[in-house]
């Protein structure tokens, strides 16, 4: 009888291992935009996301198929609107919204966070930017009329140009042409528990300083490392030095408690011939290692221990989205729902091992006696990076069959559940 509970209890641990193998990742998301002809239907859609560890979803509208099919998945999903002038004008035209994109479908479908504009600071309309805090304040007031004031948030996107200087991390800044608009937006963001939501792309960074040296460091590859002058921290990812930019810009302007939130981030696997590094290898590189080091609850140098919520740019290419051929090339999956390539997003995948072994980078990162030339490391993103986003390593699987079917016969089973079936296969057993 006692092998026989053991065997039972053994069981029982074998399923709480599968299902922390199995489990989502609360922290990564995807954007899901849709200017394109070509896209499966949502309901597909919704499917595909509920095979994979996503939890998150971020739209750019707030299409209602999708928010229909996402609803009883207990996927989080921000949505988003451009209706920026009507919304600051017209409070009725902030409840319209609500009324009309929410509440019908809330708590069903899981919305968590409605953003208010996308990149405006990129537009160059200043008289825009200015309604963009009335817009949210407007959009917050319909949601606490219709108690959703403590549940579902109001932000708004920015590019990392909205930052004067970044480099080095520690002296990053706002754009003083910004400077009273940003503090309006995170005085709202700190009242309403908001997040400060923002796009670093070490891909763009990469395309201004093309050397092979700055390629390993965006894709958080071995590298010697780039060292702070003024902090005197070593960096070991462009990813890491983008993100400290910005809380350093947040700190500096009295704001370091505002939550961050990685809006958009990713890596084209094609491009024109004029953008180098555009290759699927490199994609699948970038992607791949930014969840490894999500996973790793490393945090960055200035926020040590602190998972940044990331949302993956994209869920599909928009093949007719305007602009450079890399565009049209960021979807982690095709039209027909295959992967474009495998970065163990897939339920099935084991996730730890994804996971880098030391919170910062393998053995092989150590600083080395190599001299890097001095240009600027070109933290911010390149002026010609796209103003409007709405519009590699082997995988390893070291579950057995075994333990894999163990993961399929338990991933259905909450913890509750399990500890229900132990006892009462002890009671039978005794």
């Amino acid at each position: 009888m006692e092998a026989s509970v053991y065997r039972l209890f053994l069981l029982f641990f074998l399923c709480l291992y599968a299902l922390r193998q199995t489990k989502s990742q609360p922290f990564i998301g995807v954007n899901y935009g849709q200017t394109a002809d070509n896209l499966p239907p949502p309901s597909a859609t919704a499917k595909l996301l509920q095979s994979t560890t996503i939890r998150k979803v971020r739209l750019y509208g707030s299409d209602p198929a999708i928010i229909k099919a996402l609803a009883n998945t207990g996927i989080e999903i921000v949505i988003g609107t451009g209706e920026v002038p009507g919304l600051a004008s017209d409070p009725s035209f902030a409840r319209s919204w609500v009324e009309t994109n929410v509440i019908p479908y809330y708590p069903a479908s899981k919305i968590t966070l409605i953003d208010v504009g996308n990149e405006a600071t990129t537009f160059g309309d200043h008289n825009f930017m200015l309604q963009l805090l009335p817009a949210m304040k407007n959009v917050q007031s319909a949601l606490e009329a219709a108690s959703l004031g403590g549940k579902i948030k109001v932000s708004t996107v920015h590019t990392m140009s909205v930052l004067s200087q970044s480099d080095p991390p520690s002296a990053g800044v706002f754009a003083a042409d910004h400077a009273d608009i940003l503090k309006g937006l995170l005085e709202f963001n700190r009242e309403t528990g908001s997040p400060f939501a923002v796009n670093p792309y070490p891909f763009f960074a990469y395309q201004s300083d093309p050397r092979p040296e700055t390629l390993a460091f965006c894709l958080f590859q071995p590298n010697p490392g780039r060292v702070d002058a003024n902090s005197k921290i070593k960096y070991m990812n462009m990813f890491d030095a983008q993100v400290d930019a910005v809380y350093s810009a947040l700190s500096s302007f009295g704001f370091k408690d505002v939550q961050i939130v990685v809006a958009e981030t990713g890596w084209p696997y094609k491009g024109d011939p004029d953008e180098v590094g555009t290759t699927i290898e490199n994609a699948k590189a970038y992607n791949k290692n930014l969840i490894a080091h999500l996973n790793s609850r490393a945090g960055t140098p200035l926020m040590p221990g602190k998972v940044i919520e990331t949302y993956l740019f994209a869920l599909y290419d928009e093949n007719l989205k305007p602009g450079k051929g890399s565009e049209r090339a960021f979807g982690l999956f095709k039209p027909d729902l295959t992967m474009t390539y495998d970065i163990g997003l897939t339920r099935t995948t084991n996730q730890t091992s994804m996971a880098p072994q030391s919170p910062r980078l393998p053995p092989a990162a150590a600083p080395t006696s190599q001299t890097l030339p001095a240009p600027p490391q070109m933290i911010l993103p390149s002026p010609t990076s796209p103003s409007d986003k709405n519009s590699g390593q082997t995988d390893v699987h070291n579950s057995t069959p075994r333990s894999a079917s163990l993961a399929h016969l338990c991933s259905s089973l909450s913890v509750p559940s399990m500890m229900l079936f132990v006892s009462v296969m002890y009671a039978l057993i005794i």
